[in-house]
C-alpha cells in the first residue's frame, strides 16, 4: 500500500513541476534555516570544550547594589567581594574566579599584536578543561610568589613566535610587561565568551587595587558542582551567603545571584535581575517558541495553497475512485502520506543543503575556532519539525478533497 502510496505521489509531483519546485525550495529552505540554527544554540548552550562541566556549573556574573539616596551599581565583582564571601562557600567542589578578555598590544618585529588577555585563580584550570598542547596552569603557589607567568592559546603561540613549538619557558611581552609561557592551550572560539581569550594571567596581574574593600569590579565567579543534583543547594547557600553581605554606607541593599548557563542568559535578556523567581525562561522559550511557529507558517500556508491547486487539478480522479467506491477516509489518508513524502524529501534536500554550509562555514574561519556540527539529536528534532510541518500543511487540503461532490468531479 505504502509503495503504491509513494509511486503515485511520485507522479504527481512530475506532473507540476514547478509547482513541486517552489515546494520543496520553501521546505528545504525552512528546514536548512532551522538546522543551522540549531546548530550554532547547540553551540553555545551545550556542554563543549572547554566548558565540558556545564551541567554542574552555576555562575555569578555580577552584582546589583543599591541604596534610597539614589546610588546604583550593577556589575562585576571585586577580588574582595570573592575572597571574603564566594570563595568561602562549602557547598561548590571548585570556585573559579576570571575577568571578561581585555586587550592588551603585542609586538613581534614591530608588528602590533591584539593580545585579548583574561585574568584568573588557580581553580579556574580545574572548573574548565582546557586542552594543554604544551606545558601546564599555574598554580596557587605560583600566584601567591608573584611568578610572572602566562597561558596562552595556540593563535597566540603561532602569531608571536610563528611555527615555532616547545615555547614553554619562552617569554613574551604585553603592556611592557615580560611574562614566562607556562603553558599553551587549544584555542577557544569567541562565542563561548567565560572561556574565550588569548592569553591567560593571573588575577594579580590585572590592573585593579585587589586590596580595596569596595565591591565593586572586573571579577566573575563560576561555582562547581560535584553532581547536578547539589546545584539547588549552591544556590540556596549563595543567597544566604547574598543576605549576610555587609554594605558600606554607599549602598544599602544587594541582589547577586548563581545561575545556571541557560538561565544567566534569559535572567540578562528577559528576566528581573531584583527577583530570584523571575530569571525571564518563562517570557524567553514563550517568544522563541512564538516566532519559530510564525517562522514555519509562512511555508505551511505556501504549500497550503499549492496543495489545494493540486486537489482541484486532481478533481476528476478523485470523483473517479468515488464513483467506484473509495472513501473519504481512504482518500484523506492518501493525500496525507503524499504531502508526507513530499516534505520529507524537502527534509532531506534541507539536511544536505544544511551540512553543506555548514562545512563551508567551518572552512571559511568567519569566526575563528567555530566549528559548527550536527548531531543526532538536531537531525531528530529537525525530522520532527519536517513531519510537524507535513501534517499542518496537509490538514486542510486533505479535508477539502474529502468534501468533493462526485458528481461535480466528474464534470471538472
Amino acid at each position: 500500500m505504502l509503495t503504491n502510496y509513494f509511486k503515485i505521489a511520485i507522479a504527481v509531483l512530475k506532473r507540476r513541476r514547478f509547482f513541486t519546485f517552489i515546494s520543496l525550495f520553501g521546505i528545504s529552505f525552512t528546514l536548512t534555516i532551522i538546522i543551522v540554527l540549531a546548530s550554532f544554540l547547540n553551540h553555545l548552550f551545550s556542554p563543549s570544550y572547554p566548558d565540558v562541566n556545564r551541567e554542574r556549573e552555576l555562575y555569578v556574573l555580577d552584582i546589583k547594589l543599591t541604596s534610597d539616596k539614589g546610588y546604583m551599581y550593577k556589575g562585576q565583582m571585586s577580588y574582595h567581594y570573592f575572597d571574603q564571601y564566594i570563595s568561602k562557600l562549602k557547598t561548590p567542589s571548585k570556585i573559579a574566579m576570571a575577568s571578561e578578555p581585555k586587550s592588551t598590544n603585542a609586538y613581534v618585529n614591530t608588528k602590533k599584536i591584539i593580545i585579548n588577555v583574561k585574568y584568573t585563580n588557580d581553580q579556574f584550570w580545574e572548573v574548565f578543561q582546557y586542552d594543554f598542547l604544551e606545558g601546564k596552569p599555574y598554580s596557587k603557589q605560583q600566584i601567591t610568589s608573584g611568578e610572572k607567568l602566562i597561558v596562552i592559546s595556540e593563535d597566540t603561540r603561532t602569531a608571536y613566535f610563528g611555527e615555532e613549538e616547545n615555547v614553554v619557558g619562552k617569554y613574551l611581552e604585553t603592556d611592557n610587561v615580560q611574562y614566562r609561557v607556562a603553558g599553551v592551550v587549544k584555542s577557544v572560539p569567541k562565542t563561548l565568551r567565560y572561556n574565550f581569550a588569548d592569553a591567560y594571567l593571573p588575577y594579580t596581574e590585572a590592573k585593579v587595587n585587589h586590596a580595596s574593600k569596595g565591591y565593586e569590579g572586573i571579577f566573575y565567579a563560576t561555582l562547581l558542582a560535584d553532581s547536578k543534583e547539589d546545584i539547588p543547594a549552591i544556590q540556596d547557600e549563595y543567597q544566604q551567603m547574598v543576605s549576610k553581605v555587609q554594605l558600606n554606607n554607599d549602598y544599602n541593599n544587594i541582589q547577586s545571584f548563581a545561575d545556571s548557563y541557560v538561565t544567566l542568559f534569559t535572567r540578562q535578556s528577559m528576566g528581573n535581575s531584583s527577583d530570584s523567581d523571575d530569571s525571564g525562561a518563562l517570557k524567553t522559550f514563550t517568544i522563541a517558541g512564538i516566532l519559530f511557529f510564525l517562522f514555519l507558517l509562512l511555508p505551511t500556508l505556501n504549500l497550503v495553497n499549492i496543495n489545494i491547486s493540486r486537489i482541484s487539478e486532481r478533481a476528476s480522479e478523485i470523483g473517479v475512485r468515488k464513483a467506484f467506491g473509495a472513501s473519504s477516509k481512504v482518500l484523506v489518508v492518501q493525500f496525507m502520506i503524499e504531502n508526507m513524502i513530499l516534505t520529507l524529501i524537502g527534509g532531506i534536500i534541507g539536511v544536505v543543503l544544511s551540512l553543506v554550509i555548514i562545512s563551508i562555514f567551518n572552512n571559511s574561519n568567519i569566526v575563528d575556532n567555530l566549528h559548527l556540527s550536527v548531531d543526532v539529536t538536531v537531525l531528530l528534532y529537525s525530522l520532527l519539525a519536517c513531519l510537524v510541518f507535513g501534517f499542518l500543511s496537509g490538514v486542510y487540503p486533505a479535508w477539502r478533497m474529502s468534501k468533493l461532490d462526485v458528481v461535480t468531479s466528474l464534470r471538472a
